[in-house]
């Protein structure tokens, strides 16, 4: 190549270039996102939501911290103190901030911080506009539990709902049941698929529907229950036997139970537990999917900002700013190290998304023995989509974690029993240890391990109308007896009448026991 023609191809390729300075307008972003959209719909056939981008301070960004992320929320004095928190540690410098946040609605709502520089809203639009927006579209599990369409609207009836209740009710009130609600708030989720409900843009519609019927079946369930002083059961048994039909026990959502049963719960405060219910149940999903929705935003944004590079549109250092940014998102410390917290979800998620594109391009003999389904396919993203569409990070792991990738990252399962002296290696790199290995892991990505298991077992309908529930001990883990104090003074001002909890081994023995009555609560 003569040096005139060397001279015309880096003016092609500077002409190319989709910015080439840090600083940025709304014109360039929208030229960014175009860009993006070519190559993730285009070439990876990515499906996103429609997208909505939102660019904020870093101000908004800690208030958006403080509300989990949504552009709408009820007011709670728990937001104002993790705001201030959050304030002080960005100031001082012991904490950064997100360069984005995404919201599971439709469109997708998408806040970048006004301070990021161009490669950096470009990075952050492949990763939350498409990466993000892709997962949350097609996931199984958000499909399941998720109504992305009616989010918005319900946060706005909600936070309208509350402010009404503040002005009616009192700031007081409202605030000591939104603190009952929040405590109990991580056993108010439907685990398993029911009657599919109502979409969220109707919750609103249909609020003074359902409080009449849920009157209605109040005045059938508690109606002929005898009074607290009443020693001797004067109910029919058959009453008795269509009450508990009623009840529906045993019930593991606590805060659905208390809402359709509680007996002394006035209807605003009913439907207060509810919205915090539903709102609770709509981030579920999150908590099934961190590593694999992190890593499918991680590995699209990593091969759009390569792509991009590679097509002239962004140049050299950029694409050096965009490398530096990304090495440290997927940087997994050694477990010596003092950064050390466990595993990276973004370096897991995004080491096993592009193990699949290997396995499906380059298989090694071992590949093809573990995953004679998808090795040497080929087409790694038609398998990279299905794969983020149809599991969860505990089947993830469980299904498609390799032997390579487990040697590459160096896992091994060890048993750290604290009546030891020393610690057990309890699988190593052989067929059966890579099996353990992907067992141990997956069992800790099962959210359903990570809550106690706590259920509504009996009300004394015949008696002081007791509140009974069960904890079912796992391995041995008690609960911690002050936040389980705390814990049964906000159900006690939700129901009205004694709690009790029995803390039941896996042989039926009880092994703790706690009784509240809502006179020393």
């Amino acid at each position: 190549m003569t040096a005139q023609e060397k001279v015309k191809t880096d003016e092609t390729s500077q002409n190319n270039l989709l910015f080439e300075e840090a600083d940025w307008d709304a014109a360039l972003i929208d030229k960014v996102y175009n860009a993006i959209d070519e190559i993730a719909i285009g070439e990876m056939k990515l499906e996103p939501y429609p997208s909505q981008i939102e660019v904020i301070t870093s101000e908004q960004m800690l208030d958006a911290y403080a509300s989990t992320g949504m552009p709408l929320f009820y007011n709670h004095w728990s937001f104002g103190k993790q705001f201030a928190y959050n304030e002080a540690m960005y100031r001082k410098g012991y904490q950064g901030l997100a360069y984005e946040i995404v919201i599971n609605s439709d469109p997708c709502v998408c806040y970048i911080m006004e301070e990021n520089s161009a490669t950096m809203q470009t990075l952050v639009i492949a990763h939350a506009a498409f990466g993000h927006s892709h997962f949350f579209r097609n996931n199984y599990v958000f499909k399941q539990w998720t109504d992305a369409s009616g989010i918005i609207d319900y946060l706005a009836f909600a936070k309208s709902f509350i402010a009404k209740c503040e002005d009616k009710y009192g700031p007081d009130e409202v605030e000591k049941v939104l603190d009952s609600a929040h405590a109990l708030q991580s056993h108010g989720i439907h685990r398993y698929p029911k009657k599919r409900q109502a979409s969220l843009a109707e919750e609103a519609d249909r609020e003074r529907l359902r409080r009449e019927h849920g009157e209605a079946l109040f005045n059938d369930l508690w109606r002929t229950v005898p009074d607290k002083e009443k020693k001797q059961v004067t109910e029919d048994e058959a009453i008795l036997a269509r009450q508990r039909e009623i009840l529906g026990l045993p019930e593991e959502n606590i805060l659905y139970f208390l809402e359709k049963t509680a007996p002394r719960l006035e209807p605003w405060k009913r439907e207060i537990l509810r919205i915090v219910r539903l709102i609770a149940q709509y981030f579920y999903p999150q908590r099934q999917t961190k590593m694999m929705n992190e890593g499918c935003a991680t590995y699209t944004h990593h091969r759009i900002m390569t792509r991009l590079h590679e097509k002239g549109q962004i140049s050299d250092g950029s694409y050096l700013e965009f490398l530096h940014s990304h090495s440290g998102v997927v940087m997994q410390p050694e477990f010596d190290d003092q950064r050390f917290s466990g595993i990276n979800p973004y370096a897991l998620g995004f080491a096993m998304c592009e193990d699949i594109e290997r396995i499906c391009n380059e298989p090694t003999h071992e590949d093809l023995e573990w995953f004679p389904d998808i090795a040497g396919r080929g087409n790694h993203m038609e398998v990279l989509k299905d794969i983020w569409a149809n599991f969860r990070d505990e089947s993830f792991v469980l299904q498609y974690l390799s032997p390579h990738l487990i040697r590459k990252l160096g896992l091994f399962h060890i048993v750290d029993d604290s009546e030891e002296d020393e610690i057990e290696v309890a699988a190593i790199h052989d067929e059966r240890g890579y099996l353990k290995v992907r067992r141990a892991l997956s069992r800790d990505y099962d959210v359903s391990r990570a809550d106690p298991n706590i259920q509504v077992s009996d009300v004394d309908l015949a008696g002081d109308r007791c509140l009974n529930l069960t904890h079912y001990i796992s391995e041995g883990v008690l609960l911690d007896a002050d936040d389980t104090w705390r814990v049964m003074r906000h159900l006690c001002n939700l129901w009205g009448y004694p709690v009790a909890l029995r803390e039941v081994d896996p042989n039926g023995k009880v092994v703790e026991k706690y009784v509240l009555d809502p006179e020393d609560a």
